[in-house]
């Protein structure tokens, strides 16, 4: 059996890791999104770099549990929050306007091919991460790691959407496919930003809860 400080130090692993991906998936995917044209990829490219600031804000409260064992948000938490609900209404209004603006000119990408590579992965990854990050939380009885694995798997969420878009376009060619796609990403940034506004006001409200 684990002692808490173990427990905690894989936390720590786990908000690194969730940090360091999503930069990395987010530059990928938003430099194969511009080479590519394709939207979908490249707002699913900008979603990784929102869920950064919402990770370093569980890096930052993983550290202060470990710490002091205070378990009640503090500003800094709640600061990120708040900064992710409205990054995620920009990237929102953004990405619905260039989807109108795709679908009604007819634009259409190069290539999803890179769009099935970096999702597939992704889910790869979101899925270990969502069950390590449960049993961290059930081990804990944290009810903010076990938010955060509800977070999580709407980024799985996310990815198995640009796969069905991406996968779509590259077997089918029907250029709607990437714009509507983005529609669905802007929908679920929507639904993330406004679960993080409610996240700042209440600790203990489910950011991706169904």
């Amino acid at each position: 059996m684990k002692s808490n400080e173990a427990i905690l130090n894989f936390a720590i692993v786990l908000a690194v890791v969730t940090v360091a991906y999503n930069i990395i998936e987010g530059v990928a995917a938003v430099y194969f999104g511009l080479e590519d044209e394709t939207l979908a990829l490249f707002g699913f490219g900008l979603d990784s770099f929102v869920e950064v600031i919402s990770g370093i804000g569980i890096w930052h409260m993983v550290l202060r549990i470990q710490q002091n064992g205070n378990t009640q948000q503090d500003e800094f938490e709640k600061r990120a929050l708040k900064i992710t609900g409205f990054a995620f209404y920009l990237l929102t209004a953004s990405l619905v306007f260039s989807s109108i603006y795709n679908l009604w000119t007819g634009a259409h990408p190069e290539t999803t091919l890179w769009g099935v590579i970096i999702s597939g992965l992704s889910i790869g990854v979101m899925w270990w991460l969502v069950r390590e990050k449960r049993i961290v939380g059930n081990a804990l009885n944290s009810d903010a790691i076990l938010a955060d694995a509800n977070c999580t798997k709407a980024c799985m969420q996310l990815s198995a959407i640009l796969m069905i878009s991406s996968l779509g376009y590259e077997l089918f060619e029907i250029g709607s496919i990437d714009a509507i796609g983005s529609l669905f990403i802007a929908g679920l940034a929507f639904r993330e930003g406004k679960e993080s506004f409610e996240k700042a006001e209440n600790p203990s409200a489910c950011c991706g809860c169904e």
